[in-house]
């Protein structure tokens, strides 16, 4: 197959189309009381989206990179930290709705976790990474879908797989199967 067979589909078929991203999770253990802790990002107070919530780290998948490429860079960008294992624990489609034109994108979220003893990390203008200990996490202002996502991340076991969809009210709705 010739790579501008890639993706074509039948004239006048409207097909789905996604935006890949990732989304990374890395624990370490706090040296000083033994607690488990994740690393996750307050988004700042001016961010379009998800401002002054918590959030794991990520972002979008560049044109150039492969999924584990991004989301090592991106862990870099936005904490300085290299983890070089980092574990595939979840794919989650996401209906983001549609626009007028019917053709607004989703989004294809590959979810990553790894563990890391390096615990020095910088602020960006994305936000202020923070060692957050795992059994505080229902009392922070999660990202809505973190209280799922996470311990599902956390968890061993086989990859699990989700699919978030708007209602009709636009609210998210999640779903996940592994």
């Amino acid at each position: 197959m010739k790579s501008e067979d890639q993706g074509t589909r039948e004239p006048g078929q409207l097909r789905y189309q996604a935006i890949p991203r990732t989304l990374i999770f890395v624990t370490s253990v706090n040296p000083v009381n033994g607690a488990e802790e994740i690393l996750l990002i307050k988004g700042a107070p001016d961010k379009r989206l998800w401002a002054n919530k918590y959030n794991g780290l990520g972002g979008h998948v560049e044109a150039n990179e492969g999924i584990l490429t991004a989301a090592r860079r991106e862990l870099g960008e936005e904490t300085g930290l290299e983890i070089d294992e980092l574990q595939l624990r979840g794919v989650v489609n996401i209906d983001t709705g549609h626009d007028a034109t019917g053709q607004r994108p989703g989004v294809l979220m590959f979810v990553f976790t790894g563990s890391s003893d390096t615990r020095t990390i910088v602020a960006t203008t994305e936000g202020a990474p923070k060692w957050i200990p795992v059994a505080a996490l229902d009392d922070l202002p999660l990202v809505d879908d973190l209280y799922e996502v996470i311990p599902r991340t956390l968890a061993d076991g086989p990859i699990f797989f989700g699919h978030y969809q708007p209602d009709a009210d636009g609210r998210m709705r999640y779903h996940f199967r592994s």
